[in-house]
């Protein structure tokens, strides 16, 4: 598989984006539960109100980023098959993770689709927006 495409855009960097009304909560359950490195963070004038952190993957163009509106950030209820797929290779780094999410509170719940039943450990964030720890290196 290449690196490179072949067809579509020539993006060099992945962001997806969206609005929390508990950006501390989530951030801790990203960044301290998860382990995914803060990359960067805003706020303050200029901003228009926003605050936003940016958390990625070490050495990857791929990241997330949560903001939130000091007026409030309302966010519609995801449903139960909302995912990010984490494909991570060593079981035993996601038993670690596992219970650092449920250190901090968040435990395994039943994943909506069957076909991640035994495959991997699906735990909802802050929001409601469930991560699957996915015990493969990926397609």
């Amino acid at each position: 598989m290449s690196d490179v495409w072949e067809v579509g855009p020539p993006a060099v960097q992945f962001r997806i984006a969206r609005p929390t009304d508990q950006l501390e909560a989530v951030v801790r359950f990203y960044h301290e539960g998860l382990g995914l490195p803060i990359v960067d963070s805003f706020g303050g004038e200029g901003h228009r109100g926003f605050t936003g952190v940016m958390l990625g993957l070490p050495g990857r163009d791929y990241h997330l980023e949560f903001t939130q509106h000091d007026d409030g950030s309302p966010c519609p209820a995801p449903t139960d098959d909302n995912l990010l797929v984490f494909y991570i290779p060593e079981r035993a780094a996601i038993d670690r993770i596992a219970a650092q999410l449920a250190a901090l509170g968040h435990h395994p719940v039943p994943p909506e689709n069957p076909y991640w039943e035994g495959r991997g450990v699906t735990i909802a964030d802050p929001d409601g927006w469930r991560i699957v720890l996915m015990n493969t290196e990926g397609i």
